[in-house]
């Protein structure tokens, strides 16, 4: 059983009004800590519990794994975090290099926002004050959803530290956000939204699965829609000079079933990176990430290798 060390965590709407994430109330804590601790106790071990100070707030960031090859930093989605990543953390380990797993500031986990972040700018300072923090000189970053956004933001706002980005059904970073993802966004956040119709719209971002609230993941995620408020904005659609300015590797893996955006819309603006590898894997839906973890570490190790072999990271 891991440990679980949680931080003095923001609570009450007070925090809302200076535009810093908290949980709503205390019980609300509660309840997603019991859920957080269980769903860790469904990780491998991790070999380290870090928690980096930045300037907007503290992040907890756990290592698995060692080695000498440059170091994968995993970045979850809207009110997700670290659990995220059970079906792909044992493929993903062993590849001689340690992966870290962050808790996103400003969402539910136990990273805890402490200054307003309101642009990719901000966002990007963040994540990379938390490399330097962990005395990493470079990293992959790989993302799923908002945390592909996110760390398209790091690629372009402050790229010294990244060697290279794997981006996993980015949210609004190719292609806007489609109707089906607004209602999704919204309806997740309206307080006192009975659990079913909530289950319902997890079902439908996961690809139409009706039981999503069965497996810890989707029950992390509907915990973190009822019992914590995000307090930044929506992200902004990066223009087609800044996808064109990116100068590091990227593999942009789209989900043909997304509800997120047109996945052919997304591929077709990715493609104009300058150094892409972009894929849209039709069957996928949004959970890509949950839905194929043997394929991803495979192609995920494959990507990291070429990158490798052309002395980039």
């Amino acid at each position: 059983m891991t440990e679980i060390s949680f931080p003095e965590p923001r609570i009450g709407p007070a925090w809302a009004r200076r535009r810093i994430g908290a949980f709503r109330d205390a019980a609300a804590f509660e309840r997603f800590a019991a859920v957080y601790r269980e769903a860790m106790d469904g990780l491998p071990g991790p070999d380290e519990q870090l928690t980096v100070d930045t300037s907007y707030g503290t992040v907890r960031v756990y290592r698995f794994g060692s080695g000498e090859g440059v170091p994968l930093v995993l970045m979850p989605g809207r009110q997700s975090c670290t659990p995220l990543w059970r079906a792909n953390l044992p493929g993903l380990l062993g590849s001689g290099r340690p992966v870290y797993a962050v808790d996103g500031l400003g969402e539910p986990g136990c990273s805890v926002q402490s200054a307003p972040m309101t642009s990719g700018a901000d966002q990007a300072a963040w994540i990379d004050e938390m490399l330097a923090g962990l005395a990493l000189r470079r990293a992959h970053v790989l993302g799923v959803s908002i945390g592909g956004w996110l760390a398209v933001q790091v690629a372009l706002h402050r790229p010294e530290r990244v060697a290279s980005v794997i981006a996993l059904d980015p949210a609004n970073t190719f292609a806007p956000l489609s109707w089906k993802m607004l209602v999704v966004s919204l309806g997740s956040v309206i307080p006192g939204m009975p659990e079913g119709l909530r289950n319902r719209l997890l079902g439908w971002i996961s690809g139409g699965i009706d039981n999503a609230s069965e497996h810890i993941e989707g029950r992390l995620i509907a915990s973190g829609m009822r019992d914590f408020k995000v307090s930044f904005p929506a992200p902004a659609l990066p223009g087609a000079d800044e996808l064109r300015s990116i100068g590091v590797p990227v593999l942009a893996l789209i989900a043909g079933r997304s509800i997120v955006h047109d996945a052919r819309k997304a591929a077709a603006r990715a493609r104009t990176l300058r150094d892409g590898t972009v894929e849209i894997w039709p069957e996928a839906s949004h959970a890509i990430n949950g839905e194929y973890p043997e394929r991803l570490a495979e192609r995920v190790h494959a990507f990291l290798d070429g990158v490798h072999r052309n002395g980039q990271g």
